[in-house]
């Protein structure tokens, strides 16, 4: 897993900043990525669908939800994840903007929390 991807979500979850567009965290983690060569944006989703499965097996909110596309929001990778995670049908999630809200919402208490932050950064 990439800690330095993971290190840098949790950070923006405690601080409550808004969900990071995939180029800035690309260039904040200095992972060297060009989303417009495919298989580099393939292994960016590739990144966070492990930061996220592992978070999810540990119980705790799904960090992936803290990285969007500028205008669109989350893509369907993310919501595919959801899927393969049991959460949903993944189209009616991305659908859902409370879902979408829900998730976000979920990394900002739970990385808030000292006691979380604590035991688990």
């Amino acid at each position: 897993m990439n800690a330095r991807v993971r290190n840098h979500l949790i950070s923006l979850a405690r601080k409550g900043d808004s969900p990071i567009p995939y180029r800035r965290l690309i260039n904040q983690t200095e992972l060297g990525l060009n989303l417009d060569i495919k298989h580099e944006k393939q292994l960016l989703g590739e990144i966070l669908d492990e930061i996220s499965e592992d978070e999810h097996e540990s119980k705790r909110p799904l960090l992936s939800a803290l990285v969007q596309d500028k205008r669109n929001g989350q893509g369907d990778r993310f919501f595919k994840l959801c899927e393969r995670l049991e959460m949903g049908e993944w189209k009616e999630l991305k659908k859902d903007e409370d879902f979408r809200n829900e998730q976000i919402e979920k990394c900002y208490a739970f990385w808030q929390d000292d006691k979380n932050y604590k035991a688990h950064f």
